[in-house]
């Protein structure tokens, strides 16, 4: 359910408020805002063994596709077309949910007829699989980023609940996608990744944690997995109640966030770190 605010109270009351969405399963989880598709080509901070279960996960996906060709459309505006389709789709999804949408919904919101858009997608769940790669390589994408900067272990925890935060601006409809499907999703052969990717996800924010009580710059006492679910639901419940153009500034929202959850684990509480 989405959390309805019909004005913005303070950014620090918000982010305690954000908990509330706070899904965990313990058993080799997929969780909140937790969801990425495994990348190709570069090692990351998750290891050998989670390239080789997203390898297996690519191949069972794969196989779950068999009309991908006819999925990915051909032509030399398709791309762009299918960017504009996907959107579409995710603002729906997002706003109805993925069950309740309909193929027909979808096309009748991007103006075609719903025979038209099986020639782009070869079905609804397809979309949602391409909604949900996409926000998953791009924030992979801009953490890898983040982790090749060699900056301090407080620096990169902060940079990373920035890059984070910043794609509510652009990403928002995914990442609700994601908060309110990928639970179920996960159960199918076809969404196997969103498990393997939540796992590498993982590592990468508790490795930050780790490097951070080891250089003493944050406190002995915090339990990193713990620390990592918090800042986690912290970050991806904002897109439930924030939205571009509205009262509260996407800088003082950075501004706030960072402040709290820095000081929250820093083991000298400071300003945050630039």
């Amino acid at each position: 359910m989405l959390i309805g605010l019909t004005k913005e109270p303070d950014a620090l009351y918000l982010a305690s408020d954000c908990l509330v969405a706070y899904w965990n399963q313990d058993q080799g989880d997929v969780t909140t805002g937790s969801a990425f598709r495994p990348r190709q080509g570069r090692q990351s901070a998750s290891g050998t063994s989670d390239r080789k279960n997203m390898a297996r996960a690519k191949t069972a996906t794969t196989t779950a596709r068999p009309s991908r060709q006819r999925a990915n459309g051909s032509g030399n505006g398709e791309p762009l077309r299918q960017a504009v389709l996907l959107q579409i789709a995710a603002d729906l999804f997002a706003e109805r949910g993925y069950t309740a949408t309909t193929v027909r919904d979808i096309a009748d919101a991007a103006g075609i007829l719903s025979g038209s858009l099986y020639h782009h997608f070869d079905s609804k769940e397809s979309m949602v699989d391409a909604i949900l790669s996409r926000f998953i390589e791009q924030t992979l994408s801009a953490y890898d980023t983040v982790l090749a900067e060699g900056r301090t272990p407080l620096q990169t925890f902060q940079r990373l609940v920035e890059v984070s935060l910043h794609s509510m601006t652009t990403e928002r409809s995914a990442i609700l996608v994601y908060q309110n499907e990928a639970r179920y999703l996960a159960l199918e052969d076809r969404f196997e990744y969103l498990q393997v990717a939540h796992r590498r996800f993982q590592k990468i924010w508790t490795g930050v944690l780790e490097e951070g009580v080891k250089a003493q710059e944050f406190r002995p006492d915090i339990d990193p997995r713990l620390v990592y679910r918090l800042v986690r639901d912290t970050i991806w419940a904002a897109p439930r109640w924030w939205r571009p153009g509205g009262n509260l500034k996407y800088e003082r929202l950075i501004d706030q966030y960072t402040a709290v959850l820095v000081n929250g684990i820093v083991l000298h509480p400071t300003k945050p770190a630039k």
